[in-house]
């Protein structure tokens, strides 16, 4: 074998590499995981708890609760495709698994800070134009990574999800307040955590398990998925 031959053969292998190592990276339509706050190291959350002030819905705050199965929340779109890698600017949907409602932004004042309320809303993923996002990203690229830092604008209003620090009383102790501000800033960045990802539809039918690893959601199918803590 001459030399030109081994330069085109690991050419040829290093672009394969970086697409398979892309293609696990990438945060994918109907993946299922946690969001976390750069600037407090909470989770975005939520539960069977409603406001007592404002618009009376279902109540979403930051905690510092690494374990809780109620930081989890599944990523859809309009018209997408099942495994299909997210592009920054996307305008999406965060549904939250355990009670079925969509993360949601409008005109009501946030409990504590007086900023616009972010409430859980609807029924089993049906969705209003509240509960649209628009992913924005950090980094220069093309797509939403697993690794990258990201903003999350609500389309509507055009504020961005944000975790003020406000710290609530019971029935919620400790949890932080999240609303939607309207300046991008340290405390409305956020990343993927642990979570159920959705390979891309071009690659094979396999899974990475963690047995560790159990949640509870009726949509998403072990065949063709990553698990990973």
């Amino acid at each position: 074998m001459n030399n030109m031959n081994i330069i085109v053969q690991c050419s040829v292998f290093i672009v394969l590499f970086d697409l398979i190592s892309t293609n696990q990276d990438v945060v994918t339509y109907s993946s299922t995981f946690k969001l976390l706050n750069q600037q407090s190291g909470d989770r975005l959350h939520s539960h069977d708890v409603k406001y007592g002030s404002g618009s009376g819905q279902q109540s979403v705050t930051g905690t510092p609760n690494a374990d809780d199965v109620n930081s989890y929340w599944q990523v859809s779109g309009e018209n997408y495709d099942r495994g299909t890698p997210i592009k920054c600017d996307s305008m999406i949907q965060l549904l939250h698994v355990a009670t079925r409602k969509n993360l949601h932004s409008h005109d009501f004042s946030s409990p504590l800070s007086h900023n616009q309320e972010v409430s859980a809303y609807g029924e089993n993923g049906l969705s209003d134009e509240g509960d649209q996002w628009k992913v924005i990203c950090t980094s220069r690229n093309d797509y939403w990574m697993r690794k990258d830092w990201i903003r999350l604008q609500h389309v509507a209003t055009g504020k961005y999800l944000h975790l003020t620090g406000d710290t609530y009383g019971r029935p919620i102790h400790g949890q932080k307040e999240i609303c939607c501000y309207p300046r991008a800033n340290n405390q409305n960045i956020w990343k993927v955590e642990a979570g159920v990802y959705v390979r891309p539809s071009s690659e094979p039918l396999s899974s990475i398990r963690d047995d560790q690893f159990n949640i509870n959601s009726q949509s998403i199918h072990t065949d063709h998925v990553d698990y990973e803590l």
